[in-house]
C-alpha cells in the first residue's frame, strides 16, 4: 500500500494517475494548500521541501522500513522502477522519456505556474512578469507541438511516464486551433480510464484552485506564500 499526500493541482494528477494507470494500491491524503496543511512537521518528514505531492511506500521492493519520495518527477521514476511499467524497456526510447519528463518538471510546469501566479495571485498587476511567463509557456507549447507532429506519445510508440507528466500542465494551456497535434494527444490521453479516475471524484480540482483572479486571506496568502510558507522549512 501507497499514502498518497495529494493536493488536486497538475502535479498532484500526475501522480494519481499513474497510480491509476499502474493498479497500485493507495491511500489518498488530501491537503487543503491554502489552509496549510502541508507545513506541520509531520508532514515534513516525509517531504522536508513542504510541497505536493509525496508518497510513502510501505513496501518498497528493496525492503526494510516505509520508504517516501518527494518530488513528481521523481514519484514518477520510483513508480515506473517500482513497477516495471511506463517506462521504454528500449533504452533509446526510455532515454527519450525521461528527456521529456525532465523538460516538463524544468520547463512547462515551472513556465505555466509563473504565468499563473502572475495572473492569479500577485497583489499588484506586473506587466513584464505575466508577458515573461506567458511568451515562455507559448514558446514551450511550439516545442510540444513539434514534437507529437513527429510521435505519437513523447517517447515515441509507447505511452509513458513522459506523457503522464506532461497531460495535467498542457490540457489547460495549449490552444487546439494553434496546436492540432497536441489536440490529438490530447484527446487521446484524456480518454485513458486511468486518467479519468486519476481527475474525478476525491481527486477532482477545487473550484477556489481554478480562481482566474485569487483573492486570499492573510492566513491564507501566508500559507501558499508567506511566513508560514517559510517558517515551515526554518531550521
Amino acid at each position: 500500500m501507497i499514502d498518497l499526500h495529494f493536493a488536486a493541482t497538475p502535479n498532484g494528477h500526475k501522480i494519481s494517475i499513474a497510480l491509476e494507470e499502474l493498479g497500485l494500491p493507495y491511500t489518498l491524503m488530501t491537503y487543503d494548500m491554502f489552509d496549510g496543511h502541508q507545513h506541520t512537521a509531520a508532514y515534513g518528514a516525509v517531504n522536508p521541501n513542504h510541497k505536493l505531492p509525496a508518497i510513502v511506500d510501505n513496501d518498497p521492493v528493496f525492503g526494510g522500513v516505509p520508504h517516501a519520495v518527494f518530488e513528481s518527477g521523481a514519484i514518477l521514476m520510483y513508480l515506473a522502477e517500482k513497477s516495471g511499467r511506463l517506462l521504454p524497456v528500449d533504452p533509446r526510447q526510455r532515454s527519450v522519456a525521461i528527456q521529456w519528463l525532465t523538460w516538463q518538471v524544468a520547463g512547462l510546469g515551472p513556465m505555466v505556474g509563473q504565468a499563473a501566479h502572475f495572473m492569479r495571485y500577485a497583489p499588484e498587476p506586473n506587466a513584464y512578469a505575466i508577458e515573461r511567463y506567458t511568451k515562455e509557456t507559448a514558446r514551450l507549447l511550439s516545442v510540444l507541438e513539434r514534437r507529437l507532429g513527429q510521435a505519437e506519445y513523447l517517447a515515441g510508440e509507447e505511452y509513458s511516464i513522459a506523457d503522464i507528466a506532461v497531460f495535467p500542465w498542457a490540457k489547460p494551456s495549449f490552444s487546439p486551433e494553434l496546436h492540432p497535434a497536441t489536440r490529438r494527444w490530447v484527446d487521446q490521453v484524456s480518454q485513458r480510464h486511468a486518467v479519468i479516475r486519476g481527475q474525478s471524484g476525491d481527486l477532482a480540482t477545487p473550484g477556489k484552485y481554478l480562481q482566474q483572479r485569487a483573492e486570499l486571506s492573510p492566513v491564507e496568502w501566508s500559507n501558499m506564500f508567506g511566513e508560514r510558507m517559510h517558517n515551515a522549512v526554518r531550521l
